[in-house]
């Protein structure tokens, strides 16, 4: 019997990274994400810079929806295994957690913009230029966009660099320039978000970064000094008998609402921060979702505000609700989620019906979209609130974490000052007297 030792054999560029080897890189593209999301919704509460908190938290969510398609592509390529573990990439993670412990907002900032969305973007970039086309075109799809979305990003940061320059002290530039050189020496030594196809074990400890400060969700939600900072947002909040209104009123009173719910946009960054561990990546995902959704309706209520041509000294911005569920446990501001979005969710198409008819086309464009996003958060904060409960063992139902929510902003409610009645109604006032006064010039 003849047995053949000749074979058929060519160099081909589609042989460049093997199943494996995709595999390998996709699982630690993933981790890198999942960090950095992490990190950018538990500094949401701390940076000041209204607009770029909802950017932060449309990166978050861009960043979910590409590490969610990365996940089922490594459990497409690691079939029937479905393990997803950081062990060989623990140098790379604990350097990225790092991020997360920046000196102050502009460092962290400083970090995103100059050092980690640029490296996933060259990363991504050197992936798809070795990438099989045929056998790897399901990863070639989304990495494509999440590059394009890497670009976006840093065009978006590029934008607010000089805000974030103007907003801080000296200081703080000096400290931000110390981190982020650290952290690009320490990325560069160790092959930056590498390539490699083999995952690496953990020889040493990882040293910490000389300049860090041991990260902490801000219990007190930084505010830009331009706004007319205030607890709270709206006389009807603390004024017995003051109307919610209609007409003109209801118009200001909703896109003033809108962009309040920044007070949602902290606290769903700040649970999901603080409650990441427990529930996991799942939760991750919707929690990014519903951090944007709160985002898009923050900036919806100032896009219109601005296009009256309200200035932000005239605007209100309140905390009253971030605040009751200050030095809690984070299960608290999950609840404060539930609760204002099952106890406003019927409303909604109520004032889009009135703004339909007072002609303002725009006021019920934002509130049908908004109507259409809270019915997906009744269901994730009933969702996620039950699971929590299930995990930590507790005999508790839901409602009652609610009722406590609740219980905790009329607490807040009932401390509201005479001070502090008397400056939310000179500024509501203004408001509306601005606001009648464009209305007869549009008669």
């Amino acid at each position: 019997m003849t047995i053949q030792t000749d074979f058929i054999q060519v160099e081909h560029d589609r042989m460049a990274l093997m199943r494996y080897d995709s595999a390998v890189i996709l699982k630690r593209f993933f981790f890198v994400e999942e960090s950095l999301i992490k990190s950018i919704a538990g500094w949401i509460p701390g940076t000041a810079h209204l607009i770029l908190k909802t950017e932060y938290a449309k990166i978050m969510w861009q960043n979910a929806k590409t590490a969610e398609d990365m996940r089922q592509r490594v459990y497409e390529l690691r079939y029937p295994s479905r393990l997803m573990s950081k062990e060989g990439e623990e140098e790379l993670i604990r350097l990225v957690d790092e991020a997360r412990n920046a000196p102050n907002a502009l460092a962290f900032f400083n970090s995103m913009l100059m050092v980690f969305v640029p490296a996933l973007r060259d990363a991504y970039q050197q992936y798809v230029n070795l990438a099989d086309v045929i056998g790897d075109g399901p990863s070639i799809r989304f990495m494509n966009l999440a590059i394009k979305e890497k670009e976006d990003q840093i065009a978006v940061l590029e934008l607010y660099k000089d805000d974030l320059f103007r907003l801080y002290p000296e200081q703080d530039h000096v400290e931000a320039k110390l981190w982020v050189d650290e952290l690009k020496i320490r990325l560069n030594a160790i092959g930056a978000i590498s390539l490699n196809k083999s995952e690496a074990p953990l020889i040493e400890d990882i040293k910490s970064l000389a300049n860090r400060k041991e990260f902490k969700i801000a219990q007190n939600p930084a505010r830009e000094h331009s706004f007319a900072n205030v607890r709270f947002y709206w006389p009807d909040i603390i004024v017995d008998g003051y109307p919610y209104g209609e007409g003109v009123q209801l118009q200001i009173r909703s896109a003033v609402s809108h962009i309040n719910e920044v007070w949602a946009v902290e606290a769903c960054a700040a649970f999901t921060y603080g409650l990441s561990d427990e529930l996991g990546w799942e939760f991750i995902l919707d929690a990014a979702r519903w951090t944007y959704d709160e985002a898009r309706h923050c900036r919806m209520g100032y896009e219109r505000l601005a296009s009256w041509g309200f200035e932000k000294f005239e605007i209100p911005l309140g905390t009253y609700i971030y605040d009751a569920a200050k030095d809690n446990d984070p299960i608290y501001r999950l609840g404060m989620l539930f609760f204002f979005e099952t106890k406003n969710i019927n409303k909604k198409p109520k004032r889009a019906q009135k703004f339909r008819e007072y002609s303002d086309t725009l006021s019920e464009h934002d509130m049908d979209f908004d109507w259409a996003d809270e019915t997906i958060h009744a269901h994730y904060g009933n969702k996620w609130l039950t699971k929590l409960l299930e995990v930590r063992g507790a005999n508790t139902d839901p409602k009652i974490v609610r009722q406590k929510c609740e219980e905790l902003v009329d607490t807040i409610v009932s401390n509201a000052t005479d001070d502090e009645r008397e400056k939310i109604l000179f500024l509501a006032n203004s408001m509306l007297t601005k606001a009648g006064k464009l209305a007869k010039k549009n008669l």
